[in-house]
Formats: structure tokens, sequence, C-alpha cells
């Protein structure tokens, strides 16, 4: 009977020894991510926005920067542009056993942090995104990059790394490198550079015979490197050059077996795998319940602090703007979340309601209101209705939205949410749409514009869909009047992921992935946009539809007839312009499965553009 009882304790003990680990793990990742960040600071540094203290949750106080999933596991850090000064120290993130096993995405872009890649990146074998352009980091690669083998984008550039590259070319999944303006040497791995859609080593000290790209990048992406040379370059290399780089490959190829060592390494890997996929089995149950718990506590709050929106009778006539309000009358100082700092520092709703604004647009999924602040800078404001979407899905969605950066992306500066209200706040793009660019009357738009803006948001919409593809999320309403363009006449896609639920898509922001369905209507979106600029028509005119149109001109074999005019006069090529009307055809094919997605409109695209870059370097 004693050892009955011995053994009923035991057993009744466990989940409280469980619960402690939980909560020690949870302190250590706590005090892993403000030392982390105390580095990152440096001591010039007052940042006032990254408020990370231990008497708070990263996940459910939703600590700046950081980003969670839904069970509550920090996923991700972006610190982009928040003016740290400091060093950056890996070794505390990838020592850290729970965040090396979670986290997957790592942004310190554009801010000005010195040190070096630590060896224990190693550790984080779950990162698929490092982000590190424009700082001070220098000192040479650590080995261990090379052992991360979920790595996906990996973004050196405009710092000061120095040495050889190590074997990257072992990451298969590698689709994007970019390493332009740093003093790497020796070699440049040869890459699988099929799967690139991004590559740069240009302005570095790299030497050698160029490996075989295949036909995918051109000299822009290896210039500024005195000794390389080969293809695409036009410098050819000596025989000794081309022998020695490939004795160098070749001994590289025979190596490439595991050592007893590796084998020992990744047994105890292994072993060490099974150990944490039964815990965190477990913690998983917990965390559900948990999890539950927490939005339904959030659910209260917000309704507790719900803003009742009050749409003024005369909104249409008057150019008096929008206003919100709580139930009690007052608007709480924390209820706008800012995401884009410096633009909108310490930005508040009250800034909104007092600064004049004017109604510039409205549409059955919300109004748009342009607003000019008391600093001077001028905003829009959509107000989003009818989307059955509740509040913490809603930050979920803006917070991923606020992670996939693209320079063709209008991101949201800032939002606000709560029962009865969805606003977002964009930087006013002065120069319109590219709707009005077209069909316009004032503004000339020759063919070379027309096809550098075709490329460029070709090349934003497949990064979007690649970057939030896991999470179903699609921009959903691909239009000329969504492509706004800025003071240098540079497209933007805006609005993407706002769109309520449709057809398409689920109001869950971590649904199941959709189907490829929905990002072929993206497609089709996109071919539409393609065949405005090559016509200069409106989609719908007198009746007509444009898609309709072309197709029944293309059939009829009058294919000439199909493009601008105002093209056709600066004897813009003809040829091209019907490649790009191919491109476009099959973008708005009735059949889903027929479209091609945004990776393969891209190389069909910028095909195109390269051949009239070329032919434009011959006529000069």
């Amino acid at each position: 009977m004693e050892t009955i009882s011995n053994k009923l304790l035991v057993f009744l003990m466990i989940p409280f020894f469980l619960l402690n680990m939980i909560s020690c793990e949870e302190d250590e990742v706590k005090r892993t991510l403000i030392q982390f960040l105390t580095q990152l600071k440096g001591q010039q540094n007052n940042n006032s926005t990254l408020l990370w203290k231990l008497d708070t949750d990263p996940c459910k106080d939703q600590w700046n920067g950081v980003i969670c999933d839904a069970q509550m596991s920090i996923k991700r850090l972006d610190l982009y542009r928040f003016n740290l000064s400091g060093n950056l120290d890996v070794a505390l993130l990838c020592n850290s056993q729970p965040l090396a096993a979670s986290l997957t995405f790592l942004s310190l872009d554009d801010n000005n942090i010195s040190g070096g890649i630590a060896s224990e990146i190693g550790n984080c074998k779950q990162l698929t995104r490092i982000h590190l352009s424009g700082n001070q980091l220098a000192g040479n690669l650590p080995a261990s990059l090379a052992t991360l083998n979920n790595l996906k984008r990996l973004d050196l550039s405009n710092n000061k790394f120095s040495g050889p590259l190590p074997n990257l070319d072992r990451i298969s999944g590698l689709n994007m490198f970019l390493a332009q303006n740093n003093d790497f040497s020796e070699n440049i791995p040869a890459f699988y550079f099929s799967n690139f859609d991004k590559f740069n080593v240009s302005f570095n000290n790299f030497s050698g015979l160029i490996p075989d790209v295949q036909g995918y990048f051109s000299a822009d992406s290896f210039l500024g490197n005195p000794g390389l040379c080969g293809y695409p370059l036009q410098k050819n290399c000596s025989s000794q050059i081309q022998r020695s780089t490939s004795s160098k490959i070749s001994d590289e190829e025979k190596s490439k077996g595991p050592s007893k060592e590796q084998i020992l390494i990744y047994s105890g890997y292994a072993a060490l795998g099974v150990i944490i996929i039964l815990f965190v089995v477990l913690k998983l149950c917990i965390g559900k319940k948990r999890g539950k718990k927490i939005e339904a506590e959030s659910n209260g709050d917000i309704e507790k602090t719900s803003y009742v929106s009050r749409e003024s009778k005369s909104e249409e006539a008057s150019k008096s703007g929008f206003s919100v309000s709580s139930e009690n009358g007052m608007v709480s100082q924390q209820s706008l979340i800012v995401l884009a700092r410096p633009v909108v520092n310490e930005l508040k709703m009250e800034d909104l309601l007092r600064a004049p604004a004017e109604m510039i647009g409205r549409g059955k999924n919300g109004s748009l209101y342009k607003v000019m602040l008391t600093n001077g800078i001028v905003v829009v404001v959509k107000r989003i209705k009818d989307w059955s979407i509740s509040s913490v899905e809603f930050k979920q969605r803006m917070q991923l939205l606020n992670q996939a950066k693209h320079p063709h992306v209008l991101s949201p500066l800032a939002f606000y949410v709560s029962k009865q209200e969805k606003l977002l706040v964009y930087e006013y793009q002065q120069n319109g749409s590219l709707f009005k660019l077209l069909h316009g009357k004032s503004k000339t738009f020759d063919w070379t514009s027309r096809l550098g803006i075709a490329s460029s948001i070709a090349e934003a919409l497949a990064f979007m869909h690649q970057e939030l593809g896991q999470h179903g999320i699609i921009h959903g309403n691909m239009k000329s009047s969504n492509i706004l363009l800025n003071n240098n006449m540079e497209p933007f896609i805006s609005e993407y992921g706002t769109m309520p639920k449709d057809d398409h898509q689920q109001s869950s922001t971590f649904a199941t992935p959709i189907a490829n369905d929905a990002f072929k209507g993206d497609v089709y979106g996109f071919g539409v946009i393609l065949l405005e600029l090559l016509t200069g028509k409106l989609v719908k005119n007198d009746g007509i539809d444009l898609t309709d149109w072309v197709q029944s001109v293309v059939r009829e074999e009058w294919t000439g007839e199909v493009f601008d005019r105002s093209l056709l006069k600066e004897y813009a090529s003809e040829e091209r312009m019907v490649n790009m009307l191919q491109v476009a055809i099959r973008c708005v094919n009735r059949s889903l499965e027929a479209r091609p997605s945004m990776n393969q409109v891209v190389l069909m695209i910028n095909t195109i553009k390269d051949e009239e870059e070329k032919s434009l370097i011959y006529q000069v």
C-alpha cells in the first residue's frame, strides 16, 4: 500500500513540476530578450517605444517588435528602423533553448548596430528569415550559418562583413541572398541559382570564376568585384583560373559527406529532439486551455472599451472627415497602435480626431479620408466596414502585414481596432493612382515607364504571396486604382490584405492556408492591370469588358489594334508589347489552373524588361 501511495504522490506532483518548468522557461525567455535588447540599444539610445519589462508578457502584452503565434510562442523579432546603435549578440538568443526552438524570423534592418554574427547562430535551427541590412556589422560569417537548413532568405547587404562565404550553397531551400556593399572575398559558392528570386553580391572583393547562373541573373548582381570573371560579366577568365576554380569545387564536393563528429552531433540532436517533442506536445495541451482563457479575457476587455462609429449623415456632401468616440466619450491614449516609427511617432487617436479631414473615396468596403496632422504630415485613413473579424485576429493580421515588408507595398503606419470600428493609417501619395495616370488627360506615359511599373508590381505581389501564403492572406482587390505613385513616380500596392471576407478568403488570419484559387484571383487582377497598361482603355467602358474585347481582337488576328496609340507613336517595340500581351492573357484565363503563379509572371516580365534594356543600350 505504501508503494502505491508513493507512486500516486509522484503522479500528482508531475503537473506541478511541469507548470514550474514552464514558468521558469517564460522568465528565461523574458530575461534573454531584455538583455538582447539592452545590448542592441547601446548607451546612447533612449528609444521609449521598446518597453520590454519583466513584469509583462511578450505575447499577451504585445511587446513592440515581438510577434507570437496562437500558442504564445515567439516566432518573430522585427526591430526594423528602431534607431538601435549597440551590439548584436545572437548568442544570447540562440543559446536560449525556448527561443532557439521557436524563432523563425529575425530582422534588424536599417539600424546602426555593430558587432558580428556569432557561431551560436547555428543553434537557431528554425530560422527561415535573417534580415540585417543597413548596419555596421563586420567580421567573417561563421561556418554554422550553413547549417540553418530551414533558411530561405538572408539579407546581409550594406554592412562591413569580410572574408569568405561559408558553404551557403548547401542550404537547398535558400531563395534570396543579398550581400552587396560589403567586403567579402575569395570565391562565390555554386548556389542553386534556379531557386533564387533575388541574388546580389555586387561591390565586394570576390574573385575567380562566377558559377553557372543558368541565365537567371544579369551582370548587375556581380558588379564591383575586380577579381571576378566569366559570364554574365564581360570579362573572360584565363584557363588557369578556370582550372583552379573547378578543382576547388571538385574538392568541396568530395568533402560534403558527413564526418564522424557530425554523425555523433546529429545523433545527439535526434535524441534531444525526441525529448523536446514530448515536452512541446504537453505544453501545447496546457497552452490551448490558457489561450482560450486569454482570448475570452481579451474579448471582454475589448467590449468594455469598444468604440462606436458615428458617421455623419451629410458625410458625402461635406468634407468634414470622420469621428470616433467611445461609449464613455473618451478615447484611450493607447487605442491607436503605431507600426511605423519615426514616421508617425507617438501618434494618438486624438491627433486624428482633431486634424482636418477630407473624404476622398468611398466604396462598398469602406471610406478613405485625407488627414492633415498638426506636424504637417499628410496621411490617409481607411475606415473598413462589414468585416466580421475579431479584434484579436485583426491585430494579428496587421502585425503579419507589418512584417512582410516590400519596397513597393504600402504598409500601414498605424491602425485602430475595436468591436465596432477598424481604421488603417497610410502615408499619403500625392501623385495619385495608376488608374488616374493611365486614364487622365494631362500626362504622357511611355512604354519604358509602363514596363517598369509592371515589373515592380509583379515582384511585390509575388513577394507578398510567398511571405503570407501560409496564413492565407491575399490582396483580394488588385486593380489600377490600388496602385499608388510616390513623388518619384514609383508604384506601391496599397490596401494589401485589408479586404473583408469574400468568396475566396477566410476571415480568420490563422485559418488553414487557402487554396491557390484565391491567389489566382490576384493573378487575374494583375493581368487586367497589364491590359490597361497595354491598351490605355478602361476595364469597363459602355458595357464592354476589357478582357473580353482584347481576347476577341486577338482571336481575329488583329493584335496590333489592341495597343495604346500613344505607344505606337513613340515607336515602342511591338514585339515586346505582344510578348507582354501574351503574359496578360495567360493571367486572365478563365481556367484557374491555366493561370501562372506570380513567381512565373515575374520571370516572364523581367525577361521582357531585360530585352528592352539591352535594346536601349544598343540604340545609344
